[in-house]
């Protein structure tokens, strides 16, 4: 049986993570390939619990207490949720994970970017593939609009914070090529799902 993959996928509002998230799973179960699909913050009953908290804005939480926050979360969904699949032989396949605390975060709103590596050594995870789904700020601004949900904290934060995060995904897609491929996400569902599809060919054995 080919080994199980860890797959995330990153970027900010408006990249379209989510819907490509399902369409990878989707194509993954469609090769007969087992496939968890997770998200963060979530993915365990107590992380859930913490997504609430961390997205509802009922509380003004501070840059280092949002970091530990989603730190915690994240280390309730790698040894509840993501580490059991990854044994039993699933592919996983992650709606953001630790690079989205080092760019909201650390980019962000300027917490200490060191403290964040050093969170993430804790959690003994790394990704296998990590993809970056990079937006133009016009594109994603039309797509939160057309969404028409109520808006998380995050989504509300001015367009400075967003370039802020934007710039740090870039860097971190820059600094970890290893890990990371940087998806232009600008264009249709079809065609951004495609480059995907493209690049974990040239970096995965795909089945089918």
């Amino acid at each position: 049986m080919a080994r199980s993959h860890f797959i995330t996928l990153e970027g900010g509002e408006g990249a379209g993570k989510t819907t490509q998230a399902q369409l990878l799973a989707d194509a993954l179960v469609a090769r007969g390939v087992t496939v968890l699909r997770t998200r963060e913050p979530g993915g365990a009953p107590g992380a859930e619990l913490l997504r609430e908290l961390l997205l509802g804005g009922a509380a003004d939480w501070s840059a280092r207490a949002e970091m530990l926050l989603h730190f915690a979360a994240r280390a309730e969904h790698v040894v509840k949720t993501i580490k059991p699949a990854l044994e039993a032989g699933s592919w996983v396949v992650c709606d953001r994970f630790y690079d989205s605390t080092m760019a909201y975060q650390g980019y962000g709103q300027g917490e200490d970017r060191a403290a964040i590596v050093t969170l993430i050594a804790l959690l003994g995870i790394v990704p296998d593939v990590t993809l970056v789904l990079d937006v133009s700020d016009s594109v994603a601004v039309a797509r939160q609009i057309a969404r028409g949900a109520d808006a998380d904290r995050y989504e509300r934060l001015d367009a400075f914070f967003h370039a802020r995060v934007r710039q740090g995904f870039r860097d971190i897609a820059a600094t970890e090529p290893q890990r990371c491929v940087l998806i232009a996400a600008d264009g249709t569902i079809a065609a951004v799902h495609g480059a995907i599809m493209q690049a974990l060919r040239a970096r995965l054995a795909m089945p089918g």
